[in-house]
């Protein structure tokens, strides 16, 4: 059973050794709270939400339950703040003096307004337990205005100087995962779309190995590790390769977001003909038959027609050809409704056949499944 501890702090408690900075992210209550870890999302309120907090507060009225996360004893924090960062923050930054309420800062309030803030009692929950008890906390209650995604909570549940080490190479804006990986990798790094990558990566990699693996399990596998230099290695030698072997300037429309790493997988101990498959690329990504130009380095790779979702023949040219070759199978010579009947390339298109009604042909089912798979 999951264990839910209520407590109670003011907001003079949490703003005690409140320190806000690129090296420590945003840290408070004597310490031991990361309000915003570092490298964390760096999501803030405009000034109007920053205001709208302030004046809760000095009217009495309830600021919503917080929710902050027990983390592992070898955490160098104990607590983080998962649902009320941002209205924490404000608070923080009000006391700080970082901007004005009424057009006055905190020091320039009278000392009876100071205490009605200071004294403020925010109502805090903490989750503690195992992996799953937090796991299923945080998907019950998850996050109003901007929900924390898979990733996001994953981060949490793990807390560790493992994911605190990941967070340093795959977290920020400009982190040395982004740098790398921004024309191969989807999504922002402050959203964890990168560390999400690089987790995914890496089990697929120790499956592929042959030790069953998934991106929750490696992180559980490796919470407690001092640093996450494994996976941020891995993540460098897959991009690395892709870099060093496919020219980013003529084909990076079509790089962005491929499975890299088992590409890497298979085929990163091999002496590639980079020149060879440069022209091969080039050629492929003039072709009008592909209706899938991001499977076109694969297909180099794997030769899989698979890859590429070939162009197939239009409603129109299929009737066209059904109508002439009067309803029957061009192999078995069955007649077959049109609905029954499949277009099929007469020279395929690795020998130069195009998608056009002169090289179409009317098969049944049975007839071009066997075809296919000779």
């Amino acid at each position: 059973m999951m264990t839910i501890r209520q407590i109670d702090v003011t907001v003079g408690e949490i703003t005690r050794d409140y320190v806000n900075n690129d090296e420590q992210g945003v840290r408070g209550y004597g310490g031991q709270l990361d309000i915003r870890p570092p490298y964390q999302r760096e999501f803030i309120y405009n000034e109007r939400e920053q205001q709208a907090v302030i004046t809760t507060v000095l009217s009495g009225y309830p600021l919503n339950v917080m929710y902050w996360v027990r983390r592992s004893d070898d955490a160098e924090c104990p607590y983080e703040v998962m649902d009320g960062q941002q209205r924490t923050l404000s608070l923080c930054e009000y006391v700080a003096g970082k901007f004005a309420y009424d057009f006055k800062n905190f020091f320039n309030q009278p000392e009876d307004i100071q205490r009605r803030i200071l004294d403020y009692r925010l109502t805090i929950y903490v989750c503690e337990g195992e992996a799953s008890e937090k796991l299923e906390w945080f998907r019950t209650i998850n996050i109003a205005g901007k929900p924390l995604n898979e990733q996001e909570i994953n981060n949490a549940v793990y807390a560790g100087p493992f994911v605190s080490d990941a967070k340093r190479h795959f977290s920020k804006s400009n982190c040395g995962a982004y740098r790398l990986g921004k024309d191969l990798v989807v999504g922002t790094p402050i959203r964890q779309d990168f560390l999400k990558k690089a987790l995914e990566w890496m089990a697929d990699h120790e499956t592929r190995q042959g030790k069953r693996q998934t991106a929750v399990g490696y992180m559980a596998t490796h919470q407690h590790d001092p640093n996450a230099n494994l996976l941020w290695s891995y993540f460098q030698a897959v991009l690395n390769w892709a870099i060093t072997n496919f020219d980013m300037k003529r084909f990076k429309k079509i790089m962005k977001g491929l499975d890299w790493a088992e590409l890497y997988d298979k085929y990163g101990c091999k002496a590639l003909d980079t020149a060879a498959i440069g022209q091969r690329i080039s050629a492929l990504m003039r072709d009008s038959e592909i209706q899938r130009p991001a499977g076109i380095i694969p297909y180099v790779l794997t030769g899989d027609e698979h890859c590429l979702d070939l162009r197939a023949f239009p409603d129109d040219i299929k009737l066209t050809v059904w109508e002439r070759q009067e309803h029957h199978c061009a192999h078995c010579g069955k007649e077959f409704d049109l609905e029954f009947m499949e277009g099929d390339h007469i020279t395929p298109w690795r020998d130069g056949g195009r998608t056009v009604v002169e090289n179409c042909q009317m098969l049944c089912r049975e007839c071009n499944r066997r075809k296919g798979s000779k």
